[in-house]
């Protein structure tokens, strides 16, 4: 239980928040999901699935639900245009989409969370375009855990922020910092397999975007026409969007480039096939180097093909380069003064579209 979960249900259940917190999928649901403030290897804000949740409590708790069972039970649920836009108006929630509410949730917490007893019993129950959470989530041991976890949810998302401000405010004083050697030492402290996933694809789009851009090819329909140009690399999504998508694309070659991590080699495969094995170029948050992983994934395409070529060579084919930390430090170094500049502003500037700090500066204004 991580401490700000237990400070928040001490305060609600002072003799018994252990038992309760046991007791509860729901609280072990959040506790699992709300790792993103403390920044390591594999941790995304996962916003999408917690809104969903605090949307519907937030409307339960204003509408007089909490502490009322008998009522709720007869309640029908909360139209979904009205939860999206709740969502969306919250903190990192601009761009979120509606899987969360229709499916995402209650697929992942039925496999990550639900207990053996709530196997196949949803978290957000759905009817006639209306949503709203299962009772039993909501009471354990005959209590209503609902102001607790929002509050909870409340809490997280304040430790997001400060978090993200706390970076931006780093960040801005490094593009001040007249020694370009602080500023080279201060970008590559961030370039670990310990950074957050964001972070990590944020600094490693800087990094490749000002490699690529000193490399020169000529191009052309025919060998008379050939144009001289400079690869560029292009970011084409959030981080978070989920949707699905390249996460880079350099132009004029056309190659693709994925961001991702070592762990389950399921995720190479899909992202091959959401290609259709067009070559891809992953980029890795791995201190192993490239030979070491590419030897683990030819094991993994090894045990998936059961041995058969024409599937190994399709799958072998479709990966064009792997990049490690270890090529992107490398890389980096070799970069001039003018380059690393460049870095620390494109990483500030893309960090601030992540969170979307431009839209929040123009609300306050």
């Amino acid at each position: 239980m991580k401490d700000f979960i237990k400070t928040i249900l001490v305060k609600h259940f002072p003799a018994e928040y252990e038992q309760i917190f046991k007791s509860s999928d729901l609280l072990q649901y959040l506790d699992l999901k709300t790792s993103a403030i403390y920044g390591n290897a594999k941790t995304r804000k996962s916003l999408g699935n917690i809104y969903a949740i605090y949307s519907i409590l937030h409307y339960y708790i204003c509408d007089g639900f909490f502490n009322n069972a008998t009522r709720y039970k007869q309640f029908g649920g909360y139209e979904f245009t009205k939860l999206l836009t709740f969502c969306r108006s919250l903190y990192g929630g601009e761009k979120i989409q509606n899987h969360a509410l229709n499916s995402r949730l209650n697929l992942e917490f039925d496999n990550k969370s639900a207990s053996a007893s709530n196997k196949g019993k949803y978290i957000i129950v759905q009817d006639n375009g209306k949503y709203m959470i299962h009772i039993d989530y909501l009471y354990v041991n005959d209590k209503d855990i609902s102001e607790a976890v929002v509050e909870i949810i409340n809490e997280y998302v304040r430790l997001l922020r400060k978090k993200d401000d706390d970076l931006i405010e780093k960040l801005e004083n490094l593009s001040n910092e007249r020694d370009i050697n602080i500023v080279k030492t201060s970008i590559e402290d961030l370039l670990t397999y310990d950074s957050e996933a964001r972070v990590f694809e944020i600094i490693s789009y800087a990094i490749l975007k000002n490699y690529y851009k000193n490399t020169k090819i000529f191009i052309g329909y025919t060998k008379e026409e050939l144009n001289e140009e400079y690869l560029t690399l292009y970011k084409t999504g959030r981080t978070n969007a989920n949707d699905g998508g390249i996460d880079f694309v350099m132009r004029p070659l056309g190659r693709f480039f994925q961001v991702t991590e070592v762990g389950n080699y399921d995720k190479y495969f899909l992202d091959i096939e959401k290609v259709l094995h067009f070559p891809i170029t992953f980029v890795i948050k791995t201190d192993k180097t490239k030979e070491v992983i590419k030897k683990e994934f030819d094991a993994y395409i090894q045990q998936r093909s059961g041995g058969m070529k024409t599937i190994i060579d399709k799958y072998n084919n479709a990966i064009e380069e792997i990049i490690t930390i270890n090529e992107l430090k490398a890389w980096y170094k070799e970069l001039n003064d003018e380059s690393v500049k460049n870095i620390m502003q494109d990483i500030i500037q893309y960090y601030k579209v992540e969170m979307n700090f431009n839209d929040i500066n123009d609300s306050e204004d």
